[in-house]
């Protein structure tokens, strides 16, 4: 039996590594000439340092990007913040606060006003129990009402970091379990963890060299055009170069954008609406031993264009979810307000340093109740066909962590493996 695996991003990737080794035999397809998908890195020649596509914050309870790490070895690439502490600062008014989440089971924070939102008690923080027991199909807005104490300073910046949409227009079903999986199990899971150096390093150039010390390379330059189907089978996967057969035992994964398999997969819904993420990044001259004092973990901005503030050596970069307003915006206006909300963050000089803008138009899928409702299943209506993707059915939104569980989860139902078939 082989596996076809069309998509070398993360998920791709996750589905190939997880098939190898249940030893399965692996070809694995890619569009373009580098693996990663939207996970992944180069070199900036304005900037003379290796950066990433996008800035992505994971947890230390993020048990699939952990055991996905572990197995292709690159588990000393990922740096885990000693605390679960998450510090903000407000552009209008220069206040200053962390949430201080601490290591154990017992929450002692929601006690102590050091370790909370200023102006805060410990009852006002039931706002989040109640996104926990959010159904489906209410907007994070609709629990948490804009007049709450936490929404501004804390439910704002959290559901558009963790949603990529608005919270008047986000679900707080996603939001409320991704407030489970992490709060939970206390402060020992929501630790924050970052690429040491470049995701690149951290995931798609370890897992290539995983699967390659097993025989298996991609073959880059493939973009699939069609599939076709006989006997109520995929029989064919159609590339421009060629067409290459299916076999009876064979099995396919298409690990491809939500519009991409809409394309190619007859009568599939999928999500039609995607929401922006800005990213910038800013060579720092004098911060090659990086920054004296930075926190480990991003530095969240309220009522800035910036939303997080990442420092890794001399490279400041960040990020602004939901950021479809700002695509039309010139790249260098966007570069002057984004380093002027950095810089008031950090305290550094307010004079533009070196930068690189990336717009990335179709970051993620809109994770409103009415999108969240397309997300379809793994599976599909052909046996030997099935997806891959963070945009699929699943507790999460759209993170690395998604995206290595439903590459994972896609293996597991193409080998057959026993529990993994669908209800």
């Amino acid at each position: 039996m082989t596996l076809h695996i069309v998509g070398a991003g993360l998920a791709g990737l996750a589905t190939a590594v997880e098939a190898v080794a249940r030893g399965r035999t692996v070809r694995l397809y890619e569009a373009t000439g580098i693996a990663g998908g939207r996970c992944r890195s180069f070199f900036d020649p304005s900037l003379g340092r290796t950066i990433d596509n996008g800035n992505h914050l994971m947890l230390s309870g993020n048990r699939a990007v952990r055991r996905f790490a572990e197995r292709i070895g690159s588990a000393g690439e990922l740096a885990v913040a000693p605390d679960a502490r998450f510090d903000f600062v407000d552009r209008r008014s220069g206040r200053r606060w962390c949430l201080d989440l601490g290591r154990g089971l017992v929450p002692g924070w929601l006690f102590s006003a050091a370790r909370r939102v200023p102006g805060t008690i410990a009852r006002d923080y039931l706002a989040l129990v109640r996104l926990m027991l959010a159904g489906e199909g209410t907007t994070v807005t609709a629990i948490v009402g804009e007049d709450h104490l936490l929404y501004e300073p804390l439910i704002v910046p959290l559901a558009i970091a963790v949603l990529n949409t608005a919270p008047t227009e986000g679900s707080a079903a996603l939001l409320g379990r991704v407030l489970r999986e992490a709060l939970v199990a206390g402060g020992r899971t929501c630790r924050p963890v970052l690429a040491r150096r470049h995701l690149d390093a951290a995931f798609a150039g370890p897992a290539l060299d995983w699967l390659a010390g097993r025989g298996v390379r991609p073959w880059l330059h493939h973009r699939l055009r069609g599939l076709e189907f006989a006997r109520g089978r995929v029989s064919m996967l159609r590339f421009a170069e060629a067409g290459i057969p299916v076999g009876p035992e064979d099995a396919v994964v298409l690990a491809v954008p939500a519009w991409a398999a809409a394309e190619l997969v007859p009568g599939l819904t999928v999500p039609t609406e995607t929401r922006a993420i800005l990213n910038a990044h800013f060579r720092v001259a004098g911060l090659e031993g990086g920054l004296e004092g930075a926190p480990p973990a991003p530095l969240g901005i309220v009522g800035g264009l910036a939303e997080w503030v990442f420092v890794r050596g001399d490279v400041v970069s960040t990020t602004t979810s939901a950021a479809d307003a700002g695509m039309e915006l010139e790249a260098g206006a966007l570069a002057a307000r984004l380093w002027s909300d950095a810089a008031f963050a950090l305290g550094l000089p307010p004079d533009l340093p070196p930068w690189r803008v990336i717009k990335e138009r179709r970051a993620t899928i809109a994770h409103t109740p009415a999108e969240a409702a397309r997300r379809p299943p793994a599976w599909t209506a052909w046996p030997n066909l099935f997806l891959a993707g963070d945009w699929l059915q699943g507790p999460l939104p759209a993170t690395i962590e998604a995206a290595i569980r439903s590459g994972e989860r896609a293996a597991e139902l193409a080998c057959g493996v026993e529990g993994a078939a669908p209800a």
